[in-house]
């Protein structure tokens, strides 16, 4: 993608650093040893002093303020979260003029960037959950080393990672439009089978307005040879039937919550093509 000269969000919260352990660490000296009360402190607070001394019988105290903060960036990873920020203030472009062609206004999701972990309205979240979209607080969650799991199902290219953020954005475009919420109410009232496969309908919708979006860049003359071809093959490696002979299992189409590799390149693929939400109903034949 040709994207560094493009306009930067102002929607992106950097979590890539690890607070420190703040407050004290308190020590006792004496009899030719040294306790460290760090955990005690994490755990304990301001109470950790009293306790050492209650177990121990406190000589001596040292106070230590630890250092405020631990990077957890390198320069490979920041210039990730710039690409990143510049995809997400291009599908702000893409469907602000949508939805004010529509007569509406589009409010755009937060983009989180994370280390590991994350805490969101969603509950706590692990990286190995992978990229995700929170409608409870309509927010993107990503952590970066997520690019290197894209290479190791086999898709590559800077367009493959750009391809998951517009997927994720896509999510926020139907908790916007009330898909989300309809969905959501309806799988509390089938059978898990039934759950999903809506699941399933919500993810390839997804797909397909990530290549509503992916049109529109192409229109506006940003993509490289050989992007739609990484963003069709990223589709095609994290469908859930390549995912589960990834990892040893047999294939189980009742088990699916994407949708096969088949149909995310797809759907995606639709979205590409038509560059309209119109191509995008995954629910039509439910309404038949």
């Amino acid at each position: 993608m040709r994207w560094q000269s493009r306009r930067r969000s102002k929607n992106v919260e950097d979590r890539r650093v690890r607070p420190a352990l703040g407050g004290r660490r308190t020590a006792k000296v004496g009899g030719g040893f040294v306790l460290i009360a760090l955990l005690a402190v994490v755990f304990l607070g301001e109470d950790a002093g009293k306790l050492i001394g209650m177990l121990g019988g406190l000589q001596q105290q040292t106070t230590q303020t630890a250092p405020p903060s631990s990077p957890r960036t390198s320069p490979e990873s920041d210039k990730l979260a710039d690409f990143v920020s510049v995809v997400l203030a291009e599908t702000e472009d893409t469907w602000g003029a949508i939805f004010a062609a529509a007569g509406s206004r589009y409010q755009p999701p937060r983009l989180v960037l994370f280390t590991d972990a994350v805490q969101s309205a969603c509950g706590m979240s692990s990286a190995a959950t992978g990229p995700f979209y929170c409608p409870a607080d309509r927010q993107v969650y990503l952590d970066l080393g997520f690019f290197n799991e894209l290479r190791r199902f086999g898709a590559s290219g800077d367009f493959a990672l750009a391809y998951v953020i517009a997927h994720e954005v896509g999510h926020h475009v139907q908790t916007l439009v009330g898909t989300e919420d309809e969905v959501r109410n309806l799988r509390q009232r089938v059978s898990r089978r039934q759950a999903n496969a809506l699941s399933v309908l919500m993810e390839l919708q997804a797909d397909c307005y990530a290549g509503v979006w992916g049109r529109s860049v192409q229109e506006r003359g940003l993509l490289d040879a050989g992007d739609v071809e990484e963003g069709l093959n990223a589709a095609a490696s994290i469908g859930d039937d390549r995912l589960q002979r990834m990892s040893g299992r047999r294939v189980q189409p009742e088990s699916f919550t994407h949708g096969s590799s088949a149909q995310r390149v797809e759907w995606f693929r639709r979205g590409l093509s038509s560059g309209s939400t119109d191509a995008c109903d995954t629910f039509a034949e439910l309404r038949q």
